[in-house]
């Protein structure tokens, strides 16, 4: 069973790379919608799911650890 501090690390890097990845697709995506955004709104927007999915990712981690 993996440990919760190993579920967090987990959870952790797997956002950090999902933020990279989520700004990037906003800098490219936002201007197809006729949405025009500065880096630092991305960055803030991005900041705000990254907290949302760190909760969520965490959250899943550990119901299917203890349903194990």
């Amino acid at each position: 069973m993996q440990s919760r501090r190993m579920s967090l690390i987990e959870a952790i890097t797997n956002v950090a790379l999902g933020y990279v990845l989520a700004v990037f697709t906003q800098i490219i995506v936002f201007p197809w919608f006729g949405l025009h955004t500065n880096l630092g709104d991305n960055l803030a927007l991005g900041t705000v799911f990254v907290g949302i999915s760190l909760l969520r990712s965490y959250a899943l981690r550990r119901l299917f650890a203890r349903l194990r």
